[in-house]
């Protein structure tokens, strides 16, 4: 983990991203960076001295584009496009997800082709570094020509409008500034349009989500495992030499990790010599399933990273006599990939619904519903229901928005991606993702314990534990809905996850052999 990232100049990846947002990382413009910055402002002031046209500093916007603005308006110009943007609607983003946006933000001015002013920046770090975020509305982007709604309504604040959050309290950007003794900002000549131009809004969701689709992709690795103990499937199909002769690197990592974690188990070779010959696919094609999901991550990861790398402002400013109007504002390559991070998340639950509908059957010498009363009680019957639910809530929200464009802006902005809907769809599919891995938490522990006086693996018997400190042993029906909570909280409270690893690297098992699927 990096103590220090030096924005412009560092290459950013999701992991450091995510430390800054925490706290844990310290982000900053090295001396190189800020050369950069200031000679790229000075470059649009020249060009407003000079009153050759250039989108954005002495143009309209949009559709105005051939729109004249004289120079004694460049400034208002600025302000106004923040003012008349700021249009998002719904609930407030998360405050983790606004703050990367800022981050992100400051990553990609600080490249020094965006006009930007020093102090502009100075002030955006101000916020991070105080934790003071913006109120930023859900919805309200369609991912092209930048996130311009979200993006405005994040930077209101500079020039004293708008809301921010301080301690989770939401106050007026005004009362903030006065509480701080700050002044509100001058924008200078395309510091607005370089503010909102720029995919950050779905830059940050997709950063959230390489951490979260991480998570897990760990989780249902290791709760599979659990239900092939509980289940007793084999290990066989997992064997390295089975993979090497179809090698994509995701299959080959899950076939690792469940060898490494199932390695000498009593319950496994207590029916070494069954006469299985084969298990059910959500047993056995788990290195397939689980690894297709964790190569749609590996292309998230990469592509996010280099997004968080670039710079997607619109113009982009080379010198005074060299300015580019493009489209590397256009969300399309992060919105693609997060429609395919979508169906690999909802994948995930799928094959999970299969596993707790398998335990549930009564095959394998369980119980049927996974409780030895069955008739007087219902047992694990319905939880299963819920999983059903939430994997069909999920197959809905697959439709990939990436494939929809509506025209904006009286046709100028004729094709968007809509890759802002990508993003907050893949986060809603792994909200439920979280809860069906709780449901096969339940299910697996429980069936282990059918398994007694067998033991498992040191990794799983170390999760079994935990689980058990906050969910007993199912003797008779309860309210089952108190235990979903509480395995879902150790699912996104981390401690699960933690406590497999810790044991991991207690008992010298390696979990990974490929650093490619590491996020940091």
């Amino acid at each position: 983990m990096h103590n220090s990232f030096f924005y412009g100049t560092d290459h950013l990846t999701s992991g450091i991203c995510l430390a800054i947002a925490a706290g844990q990382t310290k982000g900053q413009v090295s001396p190189e960076a800020a050369a950069n910055i200031q000679s790229s402002w000075e470059e649009v002031q020249k060009i407003v001295r000079s009153q050759k046209p250039v989108y954005g500093v002495n143009t309209g916007f949009g559709p105005l584009c051939d729109t004249h603005i004289s120079e004694k308006d460049t400034s208002l110009l600025q302000s106004n496009i923040l003012k008349s943007h700021s249009v998002g609607v719904g609930k407030p983003i998360p405050l983790e997800i606004a703050k990367i946006m800022m981050i992100t933000k400051v990553q990609a001015l600080a490249k020094g082709f965006s006009g930007i002013a020093p102090q502009t920046l100075t002030r955006i770090i101000w916020h991070i570094d105080n934790d003071i975020i913006p109120f930023v509305p859900e919805k309200g982007s369609v991912g092209a020509s930048g996130d311009l709604a979200p993006l405005s309504h994040l930077f209101l604040p500079l020039i004293g409008l708008g809301e921010v959050f301080i301690h989770g309290e939401k106050v007026s950007a005004a009362k903030m500034l006065e509480q701080y003794h700050l002044k509100p900002i001058v924008l200078g000549p395309k510091e607005g349009l370089a503010l909102i131009n720029g995919t950050q809004f779905i830059l940050a969701f997709a950063v959230k989500a390489v951490q979260r689709l991480n998570d897990a992709l760990d989780l249902a690795d290791l709760s599979g495992a659990m239900s092939l103990e509980g289940l007793t499937g084999s290990t066989r199909p997992f064997d390295e030499r089975l993979h090497n002769l179809r090698p994509y690197k995701g299959t080959k990592l899950v076939a690792h990790r469940l060898s490494a974690i199932l390695e000498g188990s009593a319950i496994g070779t207590s029916h070494i010599n069954c006469s299985r010959v084969q298990d059910p696919y959500s047993i056995r094609c788990m290195p397939q399933v689980h690894g297709a999901s964790r190569n749609a991550w590996l292309h998230l990861k990469e592509l996010t990273e280099i997004e968080l790398n670039s710079v997607t402002d619109n113009p982009v400013i080379f010198s005074a006599e060299d300015t580019i109007s493009g489209g590397n504002f256009h969300g399309q390559p992060l919105a693609m990939v997060l429609d395919y991070a979508t169906v690999a998340a909802a994948e995930l639950g799928n094959i999970a619904d299969r596993r707790c509908y398998l335990m549930n059957e009564g095959k394998y010498d369980l119980p049927k519903l996974l409780i030895a009363d069955a008739g007087l009680n219902s047992g694990l019957m319905i939880p299963q229901y819920t999983t059903a639910a939430l994997v069909t809530e999920n197959k809905t929200l697959c439709f990939p928005a990436s494939a929809d464009s509506v025209p904006t802006s009286l046709g100028q902005e004729d094709h968007v991606s809509m890759g802002s809907i990508s993003g907050r769809k893949l986060h809603m599919v792994i909200d439920n993702l979280e809860f069906i891995q709780a449901i096969e938490l339940l299910y697996a522990a429980q069936a282990i314990e059918f398994r007694r006086p067998l033991k498992s693996t040191p990794v799983i018997e170390a999760c079994h534990d935990l689980i058990r400190k906050h969910v007993p042993y199912i003797k008779e029906d309860r309210l089952f809905a108190d235990d979903i909570n509480q395995l879902h909280h150790l699912i996104t409270n981390g401690s699960l996850l933690q406590t497999a690893n810790e044991t991991a690297i207690a008992n010298h098992i390696n979990l990974f052999n490929d650093d490619d699927f590491r996020i940091y």
